[in-house]
């Protein structure tokens, strides 16, 4: 059963150029037009289970935000509908439903009475809201004097403990802290489990692999994509890579004359074909395409791998490059990966090449590549290995 369906729905805003200053300037504009029309959103149908997390993905103005404003009823559709089934509690933007000369107390009962609440009811949720923020101490002070992370920590809690059956989240709660974001992400999966259904914007295609049971990207208000999280993610970063690379044949590179640059990197399976992401549990090979200006007499090279949050995951250690001396020249040499035990995420790889210990580049988010799921299910970032003996 559908807790959200969005058939055929088209969203026009008008973008006005100027507006008249003066009745003179109204009276000499008159019949010109002021605007153009904008298309933030095309056709787009989307299904949302109920009891499901269901994610969006896509660059910034993509019509992420629009689609989620119209599916909590804040946008009446240009065309197309958008229906609901449940109450709807929506978090979309910093501070929404706060009056800054209100107290934190105040605001809770007045954002509670916006999305449904009587006053009893907030009552008797008020202390657990309170306390999942953390602002007892402040909870009777204006809000204008918060800090955006307080304004999250305020406006989440009462947006997930309103008891609502549909819950839509744009990303505003990567404002808050690590701690705060832990539980935020807690309590949405003890939500989700509780069969609350959850649409959640993000950039962060770690977050959607792990917690969306259904993903859709959508680029220039039309939808591209909607499936399983890792291969939706998957077409949104080869099409992102596929951008990147016009941009960089674009643009003329310049190496400096005493720098050994790798210049990118290719993903290979066990028979030497040519894939897009790696699997866990399964050999991997990263071949590196280098190239040089000057002879490198004793060349070494470390690559670091981190999350999209800039976590370091890994490192390779610096190790020579085959071939004692490279001249003047274009190269590759492999690193081979009997089994891959990284979990499935996008990851960002950094290198940094050595002369003699002396180093020559650092390159950070030289590319991403993506690991998948498998048969070989990985717990955590890393899977260990080893065994018991």
């Amino acid at each position: 059963m559908a807790a959200i369906d969005v058939e055929n729905v088209s969203k026009r805003f008008r973008l006005y150029q100027d507006r008249p200053g003066s009745v003179k300037e109204l009276a000499t504009k008159r019949g010109r037009k002021r605007y153009e029309e904008f298309w933030a959103l095309r056709d787009v149908s989307v299904s949302v289970d109920e009891g499901s997390m269901y994610g969006l993905i896509g660059h910034n103005g993509c019509g992420k935000s629009t689609l989620l404003r119209v599916m909590a009823g804040i946008y009446r559709p240009t065309s197309g509908t958008a229906r609901s089934a449940g109450r709807i509690s929506a978090l979309l933007e910093l501070g929404a439903g706060f009056h800054p000369d209100l107290t934190g107390r105040e605001n809770v009962f007045l954002n509670a009475s916006i999305l449904g609440l009587g006053r009893k009811e907030t009552e008797r949720l008020f202390d657990n809201i309170v306390d999942f923020s953390g602002l007892a101490r402040f909870i009777d002070s204006p809000v204008k004097h918060y800090s955006s992370g307080m304004f999250v920590r305020l406006g989440f809690s009462v947006a997930v403990h309103v008891e609502p059956r549909i819950l839509l989240v744009d990303e505003v709660v990567a404002v808050g802290d690590e701690e705060f974001q832990r539980r935020c992400f807690d309590h949405l999966a003890s939500m989700r489990a509780d069969g609350v259904t959850i649409v959640l914007v993000t950039h962060s295609l770690n977050l959607v692999g792990t917690m969306c049971d259904t993903v859709t990207w959508m680029d220039h208000g039309v939808v591209q994509a909607t499936g399983e999280p890792l291969e939706v993610c998957g077409l949104y970063l080869d099409a992102v890579n596929q951008k990147e690379d016009r941009v960089a044949e674009a643009v003329e590179i310049y190496v400096p004359t005493d720098e050994f640059v790798i210049e990118r990197i290719e993903l290979l399976d066990n028979n030497g074909r040519e894939v897009s992401f790696g699997q866990p549990g399964h050999p991997l090979t990263m071949r590196f395409h280098w190239r040089s200006s000057r002879a490198i007499a004793e060349p070494m090279i470390s690559v670091q791998f981190s999350l999209e949050n800039r976590q370091h995951v890994a490192t390779i250690t610096q190790q020579h490059i085959p071939d004692a001396q490279l001249g003047a020249a274009t190269g590759s040499f492999d690193y081979v990966i009997d089994e891959l035990r990284l979990a499935p995420a996008a990851y960002k790889v950094g290198i940094t090449t050595y002369d003699r210990g002396e180093r020559l580049s650092h390159e950070e988010d030289i590319t991403t590549f993506w690991v998948r799921a498998s048969d070989h299910p990985v717990y955590g970032i890393v899977d260990l290995g080893g065994e018991l003996r």
